[in-house]
């Protein structure tokens, strides 16, 4: 029984993103190519790996104990190749990152597209999951969260500005509602609630003067996007509680009315945050660097002194 390392890593990429597609996007081979390669490896091994259906891709018991073994150490390869970035004299390769999609829309879109003006030869891949997820686990470089959802053994910088989150609704709700003085008022009025995707359902935090207020509001209609909150609270269909920065030409413009401001204090914002148990590849290095520098490229001493 032969096993090649080209075998592991087609298997890798499968456990990793549980889907035979977007692995075979990574890999650059078809979907088809990438099934056949697998069943070839699981016929050496006499064992499965994977069990799949039309639509679903899981671990075997066996798959769980193989992807747990030989991912640190992919993961170490990865890391010694990323070393050889260093004598390029700039970085180089590709950065995956995940990140919910407000975070992703207010923060980190913003900062990779001006740092690949300036880094060329990096490429960076996005992908939008709500849900907390290992990231060194799934393959990712480094993610994109809220300081108070992160692991404590991740390394977390700050990047982007501080944040606030803004209570709105429609001109025509409030002809139909009294606007609430404090967020206790909100108790029996209509609004749209917001469902993570583990399931729970988000209670709209407030804080005013060291006094800290949680609700779990009451409304016909439940999403899970707030984007898609925003376009219903403009139909009226009830109050949202959405980042500020969604909504601040729509105030301005008096599409939506802002209720409840001095109970929405500012939060530090959103972290990028990576493994502490990884030697830092070169291209996250660049970009780390680059968003604490407010999105900047970073000036050398060589360059200063022209």
């Amino acid at each position: 029984m032969r096993i090649d390392p080209s075998d592991l890593a087609t298997f890798l990429a499968i456990a990793r993103h549980r889907s035979f597609r977007a692995a075979a996007t990574e890999l650059g081979v078809s979907a088809s190519a990438l099934s056949h390669a697998l069943r070839n490896i699981e016929e050496r091994l006499d064992l499965r790996l994977i069990n799949r259906t039309t639509r679903s891709v899981a671990l075997t018991e066996a798959g769980e104990r193989l992807f747990s073994r030989i991912s640190p150490a992919f993961r170490d390869i990865d890391d010694a190749l990323e070393d050889l970035n260093n004598f390029r004299g700039k970085p180089a390769g590709t950065l995956r990152f995940n990140a919910a999609r407000q975070s992703t829309q207010l923060v980190l879109l913003p900062i990779v597209t001006r740092f690949l003006k300036s880094f060329p030869d990096v490429n960076v891949e996005i992908v939008i999951n709500d849900a907390l997820i290992d990231t060194v686990a799934a393959g990712f470089d480094a993610g994109v969260r809220f300081g108070e959802t992160i692991a404590a053994d991740m390394i977390a910088v700050p990047i982007g500005p501080r944040h606030r989150f803004a209570v709105v609704g429609s001109p025509g709700y409030f002809k139909a509602h009294k606007p609430p003085i404090t967020p206790h008022d909100l108790k029996g009025m209509p609004c749209i609630r917001y469902r993570f995707t583990s399931g729970v359902i988000y209670r709209w935090e407030f804080e005013r003067g060291g006094i800290e207020v949680d609700i779990d509001v009451e409304g016909p209609l439940t999403l899970n996007d707030q984007d898609l909150m925003v376009d219903a609270a403009l139909d009226g269909a009830g109050l949202a509680f959405v980042f500020e920065a969604q909504v601040d030409e729509l105030i301005a413009k008096r599409k939506l009315v802002r209720v409840l401001a001095d109970w929405c204090p500012a939060y530090p914002g959103f972290f990028l945050y990576y493994s502490s148990r990884r030697q830092l590849p070169a291209a996250l290095r660049a970009f780390v660097d680059f968003a604490r520098g407010g999105g900047r490229r970073p000036i050398d001493n060589a360059s200063a002194a022209v």
